[in-house]
Order: structure tokens, then C-alpha cells, then sequence
């Protein structure tokens, strides 16, 4: 759920090319793409669909003009042209070639001109941004290593690739069968998974880096030049996983305007199943680094927030800011079996995550969508009689487990990134209830319906929020910006959380 929740694996799908509002979820390979502006949500369960993003809201834009380019004249960018294939080799009508043999001529050569664009990408990245920034001392050799991960490792498996298809293009531009090379060269692909499994803690730190001012006019200086293309560095660093996800979509293209009585189709089938099954391990082994990356940079005031189900969570199914009914900015991360509430804050020149609260396991979090101007802001009741940006999109997560309870009414940033995260938590109650056995269902409203007397039994009327002095202990942080915000006093629940028995589960 997205830097906005940036997802943790609900289910791998390929890219569309229908345009669609992109979810902020848990970085895992999936939300890297530029802009790097993130979007609230960040989800993990279409890791390698999205590139990773980090949001860090006092941080200023890092590639913002400087002084130095305010005046300088305006840069041609160099464009990258498209190629058919029909344009590219002089087709004749005279060869008498098919409607559906035209296409298939041109999917095979969009697969062949995709791998000449990437490995000049890549060859790119390591020329005009890695080997200066190392001449010129901008970052340490490590730092660089860290951030460029394996990239170097790629181009020769790509250069591979392309030579084959150039070897298997006949001398009137046509290729005749392309599945027996995909066939062999597709397994080796499966060396990716350490390079989009670094990509968050390389985005991380590029992020960090460009505070530096020598590393922020180097690469504002990159981005006004024309073999950029207005690209930033981090879109070029993002180009191979793009390039990964989209594999199945070209071969199936392909496949699409194969005969059925082509020798091609059986093994452009067996290729696609080839690489869905590579996609699917690395999208598993990125959202499991990524949740590591996260959990170790979880802040804790006190040993009694420390939880068991955060310690064994593999999974991250959605991250990303929230706003209390103080207008205090939460980052909230969901794990698969427990939510965990928290402030972001640097810690030694890092960004870091602080407990807010207690961590509410998901099989007992009670999830109440609310309507506008349901919610009283700041304690007070101006909020209910007015129609206003600030009492929309809210939703309300409680907990309640003997004397031990929680109530936060949390704001999202539109209506579209409150129904993701009503999506997900519902999805991961969902799923550890059916691992824990517990009868019953979740209704459309995340209430859980006994299966006997069919009446809700999580949900309920809650009482009003009783707000006062923030207890400084729990609510201390090692941000300085934070000190002066206020904690709120959870509000008790008139229903009790059922008392089902934690069986992990995968979301």
C-alpha cells in the first residue's frame, strides 16, 4: 500500500498500457519510477510493476534549479526516435507478406530494438554519472557501488540477447523463429534478483547523497543536459527492472501473431512461462528485502513496543503517510499480521521510523470507514459542522485487548488512496483470519459477519475521542521538528477483539 503505502506482494500482474493513477506503496521494486514525487500509498504487491520511492516530507526538491542554470539558455533534449520495422528495412508490398505475418515481423523487432535502447541506457549511466562522480571524488567508491548495485553485471547478458536476434535476422530484415533463443537465454535473467533486491537501500541512499550540494549540482547539471533526455539518474537506474516486468507483454505480442502451425509457438509458450516464473521469484525475494530494509530502520522508545509478528513479517503489503485528526503526519506501515503506527524522524543522518504507538496485529484491528465531516478535528466539534478539505477521507482503526486500547482516526491524502488502504487492511484481516481458522467473513465495510447469526461482530459504535496533555515520554522523538506535537489519548471501544490464534500467513 504505498511514499505514499510504496505494496507487499498481493499478486503479480504485467504492465498495462491503460493509464491509471499510480499507487504510492512499499518500494520493493516497484515504485523507483520518476517523477520521483511519490504518491501516498505505496503497495507491495505489484513490486516490480512500480519503481521504488521514498517520500521525505522536509526535505526540499533536491533537483530544484540552481542559481547557476536560472540563466543559461534553454538545451535541446535529445530524443530517442521510434523504429518499425516496415520503416527500418524498406518493406515491399511486392513480398506479399500477411497482415499478421507484418505484426509479428514488428513485435520480434520491438523486442530486439528494446534490448539496443536498454544496453545504451545502462552504458550511459555508468559513463556520464558513475565513472565522473568517481573521477571527481562527488561520492566514495562504496557509496557508488551501493547505489549502482550489479548494473554493470547486465549489459553483457543484454548484449548476448541481441546479438543472437541480429544473428537470426534474415538478410531481408525478417526474422524467422526468435522462441528457441528466448528459450535458452531467458534463465540467465534470474541474476536480477540481487540488483532489484538493492534498489531500496539504493534509493535510500541517493536520496541522502543529494543533500550534498556537490552531488545536487552534479546531477541538476546531468538532468539540463540533452543526452539526459530529462531523465534523472535514478530513472536510469530503474530502466532494467522496467525492462524486466515487461518481457511477458513483448512475448506475448509475439505470440499473438504466431501460427498455430509455427514451430515458434510452442517454445515462445514455454519462454513466457519462463520468465513469469523468474518475475515472480524476484518480485518475492525485492518485497522481502524491502521489508527488511524497513523493520531495521523501525525506532522503538520503549522494549514494550517491541513485537513478535513485526520480528517474523517477511511481507509488507502497504506503507506510507497518514494524518491523525490533529493533523499530525503518521507513516503507517502494514505489515501481513500486525500495523505498525510511527513518526518519521532522522536518526544519524538517516531516515528512520518511530513507534507512535503501540503495533495492533491485524487479526484483531477494527476498521470503520467514515464519512465526510464524520470527524471531529483536534478534540473539538468545529470540524462536524463544516464541509471542508480537512474532514474528508478519513478512516478509523481500533484495537482493544483488555485494559490495552487504541483508536486513531487517520486522514488520507484523496478519496482514491483511502480506499487503498481500506483495501489492503481488509485483504490482510482477510487473509490471516482464513490462516487462523476463524470462521466467518469479512463484509463490503472490513466488519467480520458470524457465519451462524449473520450479525457484525468487530464493528460497533465507538465513544467520542477524549483528547488531553500528551504524555512526553511516550511521545518524545529524536526529530527535533516533532518534539512540540501533542499525543492523543486513545479512545476506548465498546467491542472486543476476538481472541483467535496467530497462524503466519504470506498476503
Amino acid at each position: 500500500c504505498c511514499d505514499g503505502v510504496s505494496l507487499c506482494h498481493l499478486g503479480w500482474s504485467e504492465p498495462s498500457n491503460k493509464r491509471v493513477k499510480p499507487l504510492s506503496r512499499v518500494t520493493s521494486l516497484a515504485n523507483l519510477i520518476p517523477p520521483v514525487k511519490a504518491t501516498p500509498l505505496k503497495r507491495f504487491g505489484q513490486t516490480l510493476q512500480r519503481s521504488i520511492s521514498f517520500r521525505s516530507e522536509s526535505r526540499p526538491d533536491i533537483l530544484a534549479p540552481r542559481p547557476w542554470s536560472r540563466n543559461a539558455a534553454p538545451s535541446s533534449t535529445k530524443r530517442r526516435d521510434s523504429k518499425l520495422w516496415s520503416e527500418t528495412f524498406d518493406v515491399c508490398v511486392n513480398q506479399m507478406l500477411t497482415s499478421k505475418e507484418i505484426k509479428r515481423q514488428e513485435a520480434i523487432f520491438e523486442l530486439s530494438q528494446g534490448e539496443e535502447d536498454l544496453i545504451e541506457d545502462l552504458k550511459l549511466a555508468k559513463k556520464a554519472y558513475h565513472d565522473p562522480m568517481l573521477k571527481l571524488s562527488i561520492m566514495t567508491e562504496q557509496e557508488l557501488n551501493q547505489i549502482f548495485g550489479t548494473l554493470d553485471s547486465l549489459i553483457p547478458l543484454h548484449e548476448e540477447l541481441l546479438s543472437q536476434l541480429r544473428d537470426a535476422r534474415k538478410p531481408d530484415g525478417s526474422t524467422e523463429h526468435v522462441g528457441p533463443i528466448l528459450v535458452g537465454w531467458l534463465p540467465c535473467l534470474s541474476s536480477y534478483d540481487s540488483y532489484c533486491s538493492n534498489q531500496v537501500a539504493a534509493k535510500a541512499l541517493l536520496d541522502h547523497k543529494k543533500q550534498d550540494h556537490r552531488v545536487q549540482d552534479f546531477l541538476q547539471r546531468c538532468l539540463e543536459s540533452p543526452f539526459s533526455r530529462k531523465l534523472d539518474l535514478w530513472n536510469f537506474l530503474d530502466i532494467p527492472r522496467s525492462r524486466l516486468v515487461k518481457y511477458p507483454l513483448l512475448l506475448r505480442e509475439i505470440l499473438r501473431h504466431t501460427p498455430n502451425d509455427n514451430p515458434d509457438q510452442q517454445h515462445l509458450e514455454e519462454a513466457i512461462n519462463i520468465i513469469q516464473g523468474i518475475v515472480a521469484e524476484i518480485n518475492t525475494k525485492t518485497g522481502e528485502s524491502e521489508c527488511r530494509y524497513y523493520k531495521e530502520r523501525l525506532l522503538y522508545l520503549e522494549e514494550g513496543q517491541k513485537d513478535s509478528l513485526i520480528d517474523s513479517s517477511r511481507v509488507l503489503c502497504c506503507h506510507g503517510e497518514l494524518k491523525n485528526n490533529r493533523g499530525v503526519k503518521l507513516h503507517v506501515f502494514l505489515f501481513q499480521e500486525v500495523l505498525v503506527i510511527t513518526r518519521a524522524v532522522t536518526h544519524n543522518e538517516q531516515l528512520c521510523y518511530q513507534l507512535y504507538r503501540q503495533p495492533i496485529p491485524v487479526k484483531d484491528l477494527l476498521l470503520d470507514d467514515l464519512q465526510d465531516g464524520e470527524v471531529r478535528l483536534g478534540g473539538s466539534l468545529r470540524g462536524a459542522f463544516s464541509n471542508n478539505e480537512r474532514i474528508k477521507n478519513f478512516f478509523r482503526i481500533s484495537f482493544k485487548n483488555g485494559s490495552q486500547s487504541q483508536t486513531h482516526s487517520l486522514q488520507a491524502n484523496d478519496t482514491f488512496n483511502k480506499q487503498q488502504w481500506l483495501n489492503c487492511i481488509r485483504q490482510a484481516k482477510e487473509t490471516v483470519l482464513c490462516a487462523a481458522g476463524q470462521a466467518g467473513v469479512l463484509d463490503s465495510e472490513g466488519s467480520f459477519l458470524n457465519p451462524i447469526t449473520g450479525s457484525r461482530e468487530l464493528q460497533g459504535e465507538t465513544k467520542l475521542e477524549q483528547m488531553d496533555q500528551s504524555d512526553s515520554e511516550s511521545d518524545c522523538s529524536m526529530d527535533t521538528s516533532e518534539v512540540s506535537l501533542d499525543c492523543e489519548r486513545m479512545e476506548q471501544t465498546d467491542s472486543s477483539c476476538g481472541n483467535s490464534r496467530h497462524v503466519e500467513s504470506n498476503v
